[in-house]
């Protein structure tokens, strides 16, 4: 009852921090796509389809990682190798955020994105809404999107597999400097659980 209650916890709270990133996101996306050229539109496009990219792979290199690495750099006392221990100890609170989060809200505004790029480029060519064209047009584009989104994850997890640690430990120095610097922290240190471990 007590994972039941702490697995209930944590849908609740990424269902509200879904709720305003995808709002963020949402306004960030149609404020930068206000009065600019279809060309930017589809430069803004593919920079939402990196960041999905990107935070697929620190979602499934937080899963792929194996923490003893990060033990040895902690003892060397390297900054970010504590918070990385930490990412890999919570790696599907981690992945959740990074893959269905950001991945999903990404899909969909890139989605919403490339509707208005291809109507701002219907225009701009002078076929008329809801014309044979601009349907042609959308297909294209949203079939490109898709293509680059699927591809790019599709490498982006090959990556993220084989060079987990790597990356991990350089998302371990963002979060460092975070708490550091902005004394803003994202993740327990995972203190509790090494106690359990080492009770066993």
């Amino acid at each position: 009852m007590k994972s039941l209650g702490k697995s209930i916890n944590w849908t609740l709270a990424i269902a509200v921090i879904t709720l305003v990133l995808a709002a963020i996101f949402s306004i960030v996306s149609t404020f930068m796509l206000s009065g600019v050229s279809w060309a930017v539109g589809m430069g803004i496009v593919l920079l939402i389809v990196l960041v999905g990219i990107l935070f697929d792979i620190i979602g499934v290199a937080a899963t792929a990682a194996d923490e003893k690495p990060f033990h040895a750099m902690a003892s060397e006392r390297l900054k970010g190798a504590k918070q990385a221990v930490a990412i890999t100890r919570n790696a599907d609170r981690v992945a959740n955020f990074c893959n269905d989060v950001i991945g999903d809200i990404s899909g969909i505004v890139s989605g919403t994105a490339a509707t208005y790029v291809v109507i701002q480029l219907a225009l701009q060519l002078g076929y008329g809404e809801n014309s044979g064209q601009q349907f042609a047009l959308s297909v294209l584009f949203t079939s490109v999107v898709a293509a680059l989104t699927v591809g790019g994850k599709a490498i982006g997890k090959t990556l993220a597999i084989e060079h987990s640690t790597a990356i991990i430990y350089q998302v371990g120095k963002v979060f460092y400097f975070l708490e550091e610097k902005m004394n803003i922290n994202f993740l327990p240190n995972g203190k509790k659980k090494k106690e359990k471990n080492s009770r066993k």
